[in-house]
């Protein structure tokens, strides 16, 4: 990671000033406590004095956007919060869906990522590796180098590799992947846009999907989760990277956004703030071929 030492002054005396003059009541980013941490964790800054807690390493995998809706983090009043380029595109969503105040939006500080990203395979087809609407970015470099343009060829390869093999192999896929899951539900609690107050995988009255780790009630909460998710989720890749089982919730989540882009004139969510999502809104030149 090129400049990190500057990157990380950077960081801390935006956080420092920011906290010092009350422009924001809290700063939440990523820290690493100990050098043995091998993924950076979420911490709260409420003090000029705690920010040396911050750091920006290959470590700062998470998407902190996700605290965002948490009425936990609305009541620390004024926030300001770090994200990368993948991580501003959910911020961008939850704006869209009303899930973030007009009236007292986040200050956010978008860390530049360079040309490799944090290593991940993401970064690989990433193509914001510079936040684009943050209130500051900081960067390692000089100037702060532009985004480029992934080909969609690219970004969906993984997903046409797959799609050769036959259906059946894909459902036989699927049914493994899914017959590991636990329930656990860090998919969910990880995901910036999972934000319904009470899921519909804890409702009884009518139960949609069984509570326990069955077969039946697996492979439900998955396609149900994608589905909610369709035309709403930004790649971030949370969801694989926390499940304790290693279930591939990315490729899945890939599928439904193919299907997104190519229905809907090339739409990618939290790509452009300006453009309405492509659940919820309606136009005339909208497709119904996927209903048919």
């Amino acid at each position: 990671m090129k400049n990190r030492e500057e990157v990380v002054e950077k960081l801390r005396a935006s956080a420092r000033e920011m906290l010092s003059n009350k422009t924001v009541d809290v700063v939440i980013g990523w820290g690493c406590v100990t050098p043995e941490q091998t993924v950076a964790t979420p911490v709260f800054v409420k003090s000029p004095d705690d920010v040396e807690l911050l750091d920006w390493n290959e470590k700062c995998y998470g998407n902190l956007a996700a605290y965002m809706t948490r009425k936990e983090v609305r009541a620390l009043g004024r926030v300001a919060l770090m994200v990368k380029g993948c991580d501003e595109k959910a911020l961008v969503v939850l704006r869209r869906e009303s899930q973030i105040d007009p009236s007292n939006p986040p200050r956010v500080i978008g860390i530049a990522c360079d040309e490799d990203g944090l290593g991940c395979a993401k970064c690989g087809t990433c193509d914001v590796h510079v936040p684009r609407f943050a209130d500051i970015v900081i960067s390692g470099v000089t100037p702060v180098p532009e985004n480029v343009p992934v080909p969609a060829e690219k970004r969906y390869e993984r997903l046409s590799e797959f799609m050769k093999q036959p259906r059946e192999n894909r459902l036989a896929f699927w049914m493994k992947e899914f017959d590991r899951c636990i329930r656990c539900y860090a998919c969910r609690q990880v995901c910036p846009l999972c934000y319904c107050e009470r899921c519909i995988a804890e409702r009884n009255k009518p139960q949609a999907i069984d509570s326990s780790a069955t077969p039946r009630g697996n492979w439900s909460w998955g396609i149900t989760r994608a589905f909610h998710l369709a035309g709403r989720c930004i790649g971030c890749g949370e969801c694989t990277r926390v499940c304790p089982a290693e279930i591939d919730l990315s490729l899945l989540n890939l599928s439904l956004a193919n299907a997104a882009e190519r229905s809907f004139e090339g739409f990618r969510p939290g790509m452009d703030p300006d453009r309405e999502g492509a659940v919820g809104a309606y136009s005339r030149g909208d497709s119904e071929e996927f209903i048919r």
